[in-house]
């Protein structure tokens, strides 16, 4: 059992969970087509976290031509090369499967303002 947490924790990335649910994020993943490779950019909201360790994965939701396209990646997968929080959001529940629901400016999450302390 020893071994198997060994080579979990060797393939984990370090600071890889810098962003929280309700964040607009930009996710670059790499994607391999035949010979060639390139770097394509999500950019949605993090609806979800699921499970624990290397198999964390997290659910990305964004509006695409009026559709609803969510995508699950893996945190630690070596493909996701970089995920830029583009806008902090204020939520207060652990997952925002009601957002499916919702339509238009009701689809939207509210803004993280942090007043700043001296």
């Amino acid at each position: 059992m020893d071994v198997i947490k060994a080579i979990e924790a060797e393939q984990m990335k370090d600071q890889a969970e810098h962003f929280r649910i309700g964040d607009t994020v930009q996710v670059h993943f790499k994607i391999i087509e035949g010979q060639t490779e390139r770097v394509q950019v999500f950019e949605g909201l993090v609806i979800a976290f699921q499970n624990s360790g290397i198999s964390r994965t997290f659910v990305v939701r964004k509006i695409s031509y009026g559709v609803g396209v969510e995508r699950v990646f893996p945190l630690h997968s070596p493909r996701i090369e970089k995920v830029v929080i583009v806008r902090k959001g204020r939520v207060r529940r652990g997952k925002l499967y009601y957002i499916r629901d919702r339509v238009g400016k009701a689809a939207k999450v509210p803004e993280l303002i942090r007043k700043k302390t001296q």
